[in-house]
C-alpha cells in the first residue's frame, strides 16, 4: 500500500510516520521532499520552491508499483496547497502558472496513491511550534489542503482525516491501512 501523510508544517506528520514505521517495518519511508533540496539554495518560501517539491513528490510515487509498501511524508497535494496558500496570502513569489502546472501533476499522481492520511491542524493537539515557523502560511496551507482534499481528482478515492493525540492518530492510520488493503484484495 502506498500511503501519503499530508499536512502543513508542524502538524505531526513526522511523528506519525515514525510511529507507523516502528510498528510496520515492512514499509519504506519516503522523507519530506524538502530533504532532496538540502544542497540547493533558497532564500524564501516561494512558488518555485514548492513547485520543485511537488515534482519530487510526484516522481518518487511513480517509482513504486501498486502493492508496494511505502509511506511518504507529503505528496503533491501538500505542495499544491502551499501554492494556493501563497496565492491566498498574496505573497511575493506566488505563481498562478505554478498552481496550474501543479494541479495537473497532482491529478496524475493521485493515481499512484492508495491512501492519503490528512493530518490537519487541531489546536487541541498542542503541537509545539517554533518561533521560526511561518504561522500565517501554516494556517493558510492547512485551509487550502482541506479544501483540495475534498476534490477526488486530487486525492483519489481513499482519504482519512487523522486527529487526536499521537496514539489515536496512529490507531486510525493503521485501521484505514488495513481496511483499504483488504478492499484491494477482494475480487
Amino acid at each position: 500500500m502506498r500511503i501519503v501523510v499530508s499536512g502543513t508544517h508542524a502538524s505531526g506528520k513526522s511523528t506519525l510516520i515514525s510511529d507507523f514505521a516502528a510498528a510496520h517495518p515492512e514499509h519504506l519511508v519516503l522523507p519530506d521532499p524538502f530533504e532532496d533540496l538540502i544542497d540547493d539554495r533558497f532564500d524564501e518560501l516561494d512558488a518555485n520552491l514548492f513547485a520543485r517539491q511537488l515534482e519530487i513528490a510526484a516522481r518518487r510515487l511513480a517509482e513504486f508499483p501498486a502493492g508496494s509498501e511505502v509511506i511518504a511524508e507529503r505528496g503533491p497535494l501538500d505542495f499544491l496547497a502551499y501554492l494556493h496558500a501563497l496565492e491566498a496570502l498574496r505573497r511575493p513569489g506566488r505563481s498562478r502558472a505554478a498552481i496550474e502546472r501543479g494541479a495537473a501533476l497532482t491529478r496524475q499522481a493521485a493515481e499512484q496513491i492508495d491512501l492519503v492520511a490528512l493530518v490537519p491542524l487541531a489546536y487541541r493537539d498542542q503541537i509545539a511550534v517554533g518561533e521560526d515557523e511561518d504561522l500565517e502560511l501554516r494556517d493558510a496551507m492547512d485551509e487550502a489542503l482541506l479544501d483540495l482534499a475534498a476534490e477526488p481528482e486530487f486525492v483519489g478515492r481513499r482519504v482519512v482525516e487523522l486527529a487526536g493525540d499521537r496514539v489515536e492518530r496512529l490507531a486510525r492510520l493503521e485501521e484505514a491501512a488495513v481496511r483499504y488493503s483488504t478492499l484491494d484484495q477482494l475480487p
